[in-house]
C-alpha cells in the first residue's frame, strides 16, 4: 500500500509558525514521525508539500498512478479551493483530511472545508497525531475494513 501526505501553504514553517497553536515541531520532525508510522505498519509513503494551488492539484492527479490514498492538509486552501475538491474527486482515491488545529472553533471564514467535503475522514483538532490516525484509517479503509 502507497499513501501520499500533501501539506499545504505555510506548513512547511511548522516549529516557527505560531507555536502555541501548531506547536514546536518542524515539518522535518512531522515527515519523519509520519514516515517511522508507515514504516512500522508496512505501508510506504511519499510526501509533497507547496504553498500554491497548481502544484498541490497537480500531486493530487499524480498520485492516480502510483499511490492507494492520500492524507491532505490544504491549510488556507482548505476553506477557498474548490480546485482543490475537484482534483480529489477526480482521482476518486479515499482521502483524509487533516488539520492540526480545531478550524471549527477558530474564526469564521474558516469553517467551511471544501477538500473535506469529497475526503471520507477527518482529523481535525488531534496536533500532530492527526496524520497518523489518518494513516490507519486509510489502512483500514483500502484494506476494505469498517472504520
Amino acid at each position: 500500500m502507497k499513501l501520499l501526505v500533501i501539506n499545504g501553504p505555510n506548513l512547511n514553517l511548522l516549529g516557527l509558525r505560531e507555536p502555541g497553536l501548531y506547536g514546536t515541531v518542524d515539518y522535518n520532525g512531522l515527515v519523519q514521525m509520519i514516515q517511522t508510522a508507515c514504516e512500522q505498519r508496512g505501508i510506504e509513503v511519499r510526501f509533497y508539500q507547496s504553498n500554491h494551488e497548481g502544484d498541490l492539484v497537480d500531486a493530487i492527479q499524480q498520485a492516480r498512478f502510483d499511490c492507494d490514498g492520500i492524507v491532505i492538509n490544504p491549510a488556507a486552501y482548505t476553506h477557498t479551493s474548490i480546485a482543490i475538491l475537484d482534483a480529489l474527486k477526480a482521482v476518486n482515491l479515499p482521502a483524509a483530511e487533516v488539520h492540526i488545529t480545531d478550524v471549527t472553533k477558530r474564526e469564521p471564514f474558516r469553517q467551511i472545508s471544501y477538500a473535506g467535503m469529497v475526503c471520507q475522514g477527518h482529523f481535525i483538532g488531534e496536533g500532530l497525531q492527526g496524520y497518523i490516525h489518518a494513516v490507519d484509517f486509510l489502512q483500514q479503509k483500502i484494506k476494505g475494513k469498517d472504520c
